[in-house]
C-alpha cells in the first residue's frame, strides 16, 4: 500500500476521464520499459482486463484468452534529435522498407496532445494529411503508419518516442497522461 501511495504522489496527475464501468483507474510504471501511465483493472464478470510490460511495450491481457496485445512500444530518443527524426528512426525501425520509402513524418492532427509532446503519424509523401476515412484497405504506410481503421500515432517526449495504439475506442489507458521515466 505505501509503493502505490508513493507512486501516486510521485505520477502527481490524475487520470483525464472516469473509469468505464467495472475499471478501477491504477499507476503503472516500469523504468524497464520507460513508460508511467494511468491504466485501467477491470473485472466485467467472465473477462478480467489488465496490464503488463512485455519487453519494452506496455500490453494489455484478456483473462479469457490469455492473450497480450502491445499498445504503447518505447523507444529511447538520441540526444539532440529532433522529435520529428526520433519518431522517424523508430518508424523505419520497425517498418518494412517499401514504406519507408514512400511515407513520411507528418503533424498528427487528431487527438489533442498536450503541450509538452509532440505526436506525429506516417503518411505517403504524396499526400498532405490523414487518410481519408472512406479509404479502405491496408494503410498504405504499413501496420506502422496512419489507418482508417484505428487511431495509432507517435508521441515524442524529452527522452523517449511513444508508439501509441489507441484503437477504435476509448483506450483503456489514459493516453493524455503518458510520461517517460528517466
Amino acid at each position: 500500500m505505501k509503493t502505490h501511495l508513493l507512486l501516486l504522489a510521485l505520477f502527481a496527475i490524475a487520470p483525464s476521464r472516469p473509469p468505464e464501468k467495472g475499471c478501477a483507474w491504477e499507476t503503472f510504471s516500469d523504468s524497464a520499459v520507460g513508460l508511467e501511465a494511468w491504466v485501467q483493472r477491470c473485472d466485467f464478470g467472465s473477462r478480467k482486463v489488465d496490464f503488463v510490460a512485455q519487453g519494452r511495450s506496455l500490453a494489455i491481457r484478456y483473462s479469457d484468452s490469455g492473450a497480450r496485445y502491445d499498445v504503447i512500444d518505447v523507444s529511447d530518443r538520441l540526444p539532440g534529435e529532433s522529435g520529428e527524426a526520433a519518431a522517424t528512426r523508430m518508424f523505419a525501425a520497425h517498418a518494412d522498407q517499401e514504406f519507408v520509402a514512400k511515407c513520411a513524418a507528418r503533424p498528427y492532427p487528431g487527438i489533442t496532445a498536450r503541450k509538452d509532446v509532440q505526436r506525429y503519424i506516417f503518411v505517403p509523401k504524396n499526400r498532405k494529411g490523414l487518410i481519408p476515412d472512406d479509404e479502405v484497405g491496408p494503410p498504405p504506410c504499413g501496420p506502422w503508419g496512419a489507418s482508417a481503421e484505428n487511431i495509432q500515432y507517435y508521441e515524442v517526449h524529452p527522452t523517449k518516442v511513444f508508439f501509441v495504439r489507441v484503437g477504435m475506442n476509448i483506450p483503456l489507458f489514459d493516453e493524455q497522461t503518458l510520461r517517460s521515466t528517466k
